[in-house]
């Protein structure tokens, strides 16, 4: 039933319910979901470009900080080796620089001054105690003592002809002693060094890897992963790397050395190459 007010014909009951219940089309759920999908496409276009970019930004300064730390590292452990002790060796993709730090050094009294007191270092003993000139030296037990390294046969810390191992008292002292035979030979301007240990920095390629290791010196270099994990833990310098070539030539006399560091990083689609040339020193 229907009613008619001031001459307005209103929809009856029924009529409103019929238009209320009428919904969407399936043509017009189609067009929607179209509309939305292509804004959607574009509105992810919009934000994955930017955000890949700040991504790839950031996977470059972490590659380029990785890699210069690493090369810094090396650098400044080559800079305080003992002279004559680089060894490099490439075995296939994997690449292996040893050396043995030195952890103190100084001058040895050559012979007697003006007081008796002096104690010079004397080459003819097995066994003797001398006197360090100038400052005091920090030694521990352990530690050995090293004269004139020329890194040849007779003169090789490696291979045990000129180190010695030094015998307490052990601290801040101005006086090393040392047993284990006398020394073949002085050193033209009384130096000596004290070391401990050896160290490697190995390119674990198959894995990426930049390790450090330190261990006991050896007479011939460990020259592979396997030999380098039974002698020590290492520590992890640096991961993804991608590419490492080391290349290491000796000066005229044996006085200088430079030593050619390259390395690679990669990460997702980020590669960082920096390449370093480090001065040896090998003036004993």
């Amino acid at each position: 039933m229907c009613l008619i007010l001031n001459h307005i014909n209103l929809p009856c009951q029924s009529q409103l319910n019929k238009r209320l219940n009428v919904g969407f089309t399936l043509i017009e759920v189609i067009v929607v979901m179209t509309i939305v999908g292509v804004l959607a496409v574009g509105i992810s276009l919009l934000i994955r470009n930017p955000a890949q970019s700040f991504i790839d930004s950031q996977n470059n300064a972490d590659l380029t900080d990785r890699a210069d730390t690493a090369l810094r590292r090396i650098a400044r452990d080559i800079a305080g080796a003992l002279p004559n002790s680089v060894r490099v060796t490439n075995t296939g993709t994997d690449q292996f620089i040893e050396f043995v730090p030195v952890v103190a050094a100084g001058r040895y009294r050559a012979a007697t001054g003006i007081s008796v007191l002096d104690d010079p270092l004397d080459f003819t003993l097995a066994a003797d105690t001398f006197d360090v000139l100038g400052p005091s030296v920090s030694v521990s037990a352990g530690d050995k003592l090293v004269i004139y390294n020329l890194g040849i046969a007779g003169a090789s810390a490696y291979e045990g002809s000129n180190i010695r191992t030094l015998v307490a008292p052990f601290g801040n002292v101005n006086k090393l002693g040392f047993a284990g035979g006398q020394f073949p030979q002085a050193s033209p301007t009384s130096r000596f060094q004290v070391v401990n240990n050896a160290v490697t920095y190995a390119c674990d390629m198959s894995n990426g890897l930049l390790l450090r290791y330190s261990y006991a010196i050896q007479s011939t270099q460990p020259n592979t992963i396997g030999a380098l994990n039974a002698l020590a833990t290492p520590s992890r310098v640096a991961s993804n790397m991608s590419r490492c070539d080391v290349a290491y030539g000796n000066g005229a006399l044996l006085r200088n050395g430079l030593l050619t560091l390259h390395l690679s990083f990669n990460q997702s689609v980020a590669l960082v190459s920096l390449v370093n040339q480090v001065a040896v020193v090998n003036s004993p």
